[in-house]
C-alpha cells in the first residue's frame, strides 16, 4: 500500500510539472503556479536573461504564441474527407515548437545534448538562445519582441531576406507576440518577486 502511494504521488508530481498553467495570459499567476521547488519557471526565466539578456517577458510571450506552455503539442494534422489523419505540416514539437533540426543546431552550439523540447527549463533556454542569435546574425534589439518573433518564424536566413514583407501571417503572429510581452511586462513590473 506505502508502495502504490509513493507511485501516485510521483505521478502526480510529475502530471503537475508538465501541465499547462491555468492562467496563460497572466505572468504573475504562471510563476506562482510553476515555483516549485524542482521546477521554478522564475528561476529559469531570469537565468536566461542573465545568460542571453533576453528579458523574461519575450521569452515567456514567445512560448505563450507557439504553444500556449503546453509541454508535448504538435501542429495539427493534416485531414483528409475531413476526418482522415494525416502527416503534419512539420515535426515542430514542445514548449518553443521548435523544429528537430534547429532543436539539433541549439543542443550542438550549446553543449545541451540531453535538452528536451518539452522541458520547460530547456525550452525557455532555448528560446533565449535563438533570440540571441537572431541579435547576432540580424542585430535585432533583444528586447524587441516583434521583430525578434519574426525572426523565431521565419527563420533567421528569411527575416534578413525581407520574407516578412510577403507573409502577413507572420507579421499579425509578430503582432500578437509584442502586444502579450508588453502585457506580461506590465504585469510583472506589479507582481511581487
Amino acid at each position: 500500500m506505502t508502495r502504490l502511494l509513493a507511485l501516485v504521488a510521483v505521478s502526480m508530481l510529475l502530471t503537475a510539472c508538465a501541465s499547462q498553467p491555468s492562467n496563460v495570459n497572466d505572468a504573475c499567476a504562471i510563476y506562482d503556479e510553476k515555483g516549485g521547488l524542482f521546477n521554478n519557471w522564475y528561476r529559469y526565466s531570469k537565468s536566461v536573461e542573465k545568460e542571453f539578456g533576453v528579458p523574461p517577458h519575450i521569452t515567456m510571450a514567445t512560448i505563450w504564441k507557439e504553444s500556449t506552455f503546453q509541454a508535448r503539442v504538435k501542429p495539427p494534422r493534416k485531414r483528409y474527407l475531413g476526418f482522415i489523419p494525416g502527416p503534419r505540416p512539420s515535426d515542430a514539437y514542445g514548449y518553443p515548437q521548435a523544429l528537430k533540426s534547429t532543436w539539433k543546431w541549439y543542443r550542438e552550439e550549446t553543449g545541451r545534448s540531453r535538452a528536451k523540447r518539452n522541458k520547460f527549463k530547456h525550452a525557455i533556454h532555448f528560446v533565449g538562445w535563438y533570440h540571441d542569435q537572431s541579435y547576432r546574425k540580424n542585430k535585432v534589439s533583444k528586447t524587441d519582441a516583434y521583430n525578434l518573433y519574426l525572426n523565431y518564424y521565419l527563420g533567421h536566413g528569411g527575416y534578413a531576406r525581407g520574407a516578412a514583407a510577403g507573409n502577413p501571417h507572420a507579421r499579425e503572429a509578430a503582432g500578437r507576440v509584442a502586444a502579450q510581452a508588453e502585457k506580461y511586462r506590465v504585469q510583472l513590473s506589479k507582481c511581487r518577486r
